[in-house]
Order: C-alpha cells, then sequence, then structure tokens
C-alpha cells in the first residue's frame, strides 16, 4: 500500500493537503504563526506524525504537538503567555519525559526544532540540550 503523501500546492493551482491544513490550525491555536515556520519543518512533523500514526494522526494529535513544538520556540515565559500555566507545565513535562525516555516521539520534536535552530536559546539553556 502507498503511503500517504503532503502536499504543499503549487502555484496556486493544486491545495496544500489536509495533516499540513491542520498543523497549520493547530499551529495558530498554540499561538505560533504557520508563516514563521519553514515549510520544510511543518513536512518533518507531519512526516513524524505518519510515522507514529501510520493510518492517521488522530484530529487531537495536532494541538498536542502544536503545542509542544511552540513551548520550544517561544520559551517558557512566551509559551505561559499565550497558553496559560497549566499549558506551560504540561510542555515541560514532556519534555522531561522526552530527555528521561530517550527515543519517544516527543523527543523527535524537540531534537527536530533543535536542528533547524528554530528553538529558544532558554529552552536548551534550561534543559541541557545540545546537538551531538
Amino acid at each position: 500500500m502507498a503511503g500517504r503523501r503532503s502536499s504543499l500546492g503549487f502555484l496556486g493551482m493544486f491545495g496544500r493537503s489536509g495533516d499540513l491544513r491542520q498543523l497549520d490550525t493547530a499551529l495558530r491555536g498554540a499561538d505560533l504563526h504557520p508563516a514563521l515556520v519553514p515549510e520544510g519543518v511543518k513536512l518533518t512533523i507531519v512526516n513524524l506524525m505518519k510515522d507514529r500514526w501510520p493510518e492517521e494522526p488522530p484530529s487531537q494529535a495536532y494541538p498536542e504537538v502544536a503545542r509542544l513544538f511552540s513551548y520550544c520556540i517561544a520559551g517558557p515565559e512566551a509559551f505561559e503567555r499565550s497558553n496559560g500555566l497549566q499549558g506551560r507545565l504540561d510542555a515541560e513535562r514532556r519534555i522531561e519525559t522526552a530527555l528521561e525516555i530517550g527515543d519517544s516521539f516527543d523527543a523527535q520534536i524537540v531534537l527536530m526544532t533543535l536542528h533547524a535552530k528554530l528553538i529558544s536559546a532558554e529552552v536548551v539553556e534550561r534543559y541541557g540540550l545540545s546537538a551531538d
């Protein structure tokens, strides 16, 4: 069976794939404008999601991924202003768990944000992250 493919669209003739549209909506919901995220990074995110959920990522997965990604980019204080204290604590718990477990989906999102050089310096310092 051929895997689903994501599409960025082309000259307005072909539309963006549904998974990229859902991710854009989820990013807006996490107070991160999708235009601030390179298309290659968004494609990587949806491909990681396809690896995690081979059939189809559940609709609630997009906001969860977007919140973790947004925290990594914005840092704790800016993220909390937009997503509340509980949202910040949830994101921090997910990062701490990802660092303990190592190779997890959340760890892949954090690592991808680090490699894309989009991650907040405060997040890098707080968790001692490095791209080795």
